[in-house]
């Protein structure tokens, strides 16, 4: 995080108690209004004064399985209209290619996104430029601004805006890679899919796991004619995960089902198509319903620790360094992302 941290809020530091905790009468929602738009233009009177007009999208997620924010969530997670929408949009519900980790984007869509986390509309990132400028959304309508500069004049524009901002040390949803995890994955490069290459051809491995945002996957069905085709078709900075090939034994897949507990199960239809679906005990019927017809099935444990992968990786960029901060084992292999970052809760 740069030098300069604040935070913004419509919530007065003088309506806290000893503790620091807020006690006062203003509520944790977005009004979509006016306070709404004075976070919006304190984000841009920062942004102008660091001399920021565009802006990287870093470790973005949408809600998966749970959403802890105060609004709920909206179809598209609010990023429609935002990014050029998928090209297979029409076949089903898909997340925009442009909202990915290390997306540039225009200070103007930088200030929608924040919009879209205020709303908690279901998607969040983190907004930066390298050692300069940085944004966060927390909980509870708490925005984080850090800049390289001391940007006296956005203070006081934030203030006449109607809104608080208290210098701090450092953001809490600043990346802090001691914190997030062990060492990065290794690179999907070229020695990794001649490795791949290899399982495939011995059976080893037989599908890939693609997390090309946090809270959502894709999976791909691995031959040899097909990992050209799958490498070039992944998401920038996806995370990758390789798995055995799904079992022809449908029955035996579907008597694993456990007792209860939160399951995964991945499956082939006749078409040759992937299909996943996350669900705990009581919508296992349903699950199982629609596996019956498949043609090859897994059925994986959604808990960290449980069923790991053959081995991980992640995309690195097309100069080949690797800049996504994915890390292994950091949650689990359906986390919820949190509105404001890493974990349950409200602020003070």
């Amino acid at each position: 995080m740069p030098a300069y941290v604040h935070r913004v809020t419509k919530y007065d530091p003088a309506d806290r108690d000893e503790h620091g905790h807020y006690v006062g009468r203003a509520d944790t929602l977005s009004d979509h209004g006016e306070v709404e738009a004075a976070y919006l233009r304190a984000v841009a009177a920062f942004a102008t004064e660091t001399g920021v007009d565009h802006l990287a999208v870093r470790e973005p997620g949408v809600a998966s399985l749970a959403h802890f924010g105060a609004e709920p969530t909206v179809d598209g997670y609010g990023l429609d209209g935002l990014f050029p929408p998928a090209a297979d949009a029409a076949t089903g519900p898909s997340l925009p290619p442009g909202f990915h980790d290390g997306a540039k984007v225009p200070l103007h869509t930088g200030l929608e996104l924040v919009r879209v986390m205020l709303r908690d509309n279901g998607a969040w990132c983190r907004l930066e430029v390298e050692d300069a400028f940085a944004v966060h959304v927390g909980w509870d309508q708490y925005l984080y601004i850090g800049s390289n500069h001391p940007c006296e004049e956005a203070l006081a524009e934030t203030r006449a805006l109607g809104l608080h901002a208290e210098r701090l040390t450092s953001s809490p949803y600043d990346f802090d890679p001691e914190v997030e995890g062990a060492a990065p994955l290794r690179p999907g490069d070229d020695a990794f899919w001649a490795t791949l290459g290899s399982a495939v051809a011995s059976g080893h491995a037989g599908v890939l796991e693609e997390t090309y945002i946090g809270g959502a996957t894709r999976w791909h069905h691995l031959t040899i004619d097909a990992l050209g085709s799958v490498r070039a078709g992944l998401a920038p900075r996806a995370r990758l995960a390789v798995r055995p090939p799904l079992s022809s034994d449908i029955d035996a897949v579907l008597a694993s089902f456990p007792a209860d507990g939160l399951v995964e199960g991945v499956w082939q239809t006749p078409d040759g198509h992937l299909h996943s679906a996350v669900c705990d005990e009581d919508d296992f019927p349903e699950l199982a319903a629609r596996m019956s017809a498949a043609t090859a099935a897994v059925l994986l444990s959604a808990y960290e620790g449980e069923d790991p992968p053959l081995y991980t990786a992640v995309m690195p960029d097309e100069d080949g360094v690797v800049r996504a901060r994915w890390r292994p084992d950091q949650a689990g292999r359906h986390d919820v992302v949190p509105f404001g970052g890493t974990g349950l809760g409200v602020e003070g």
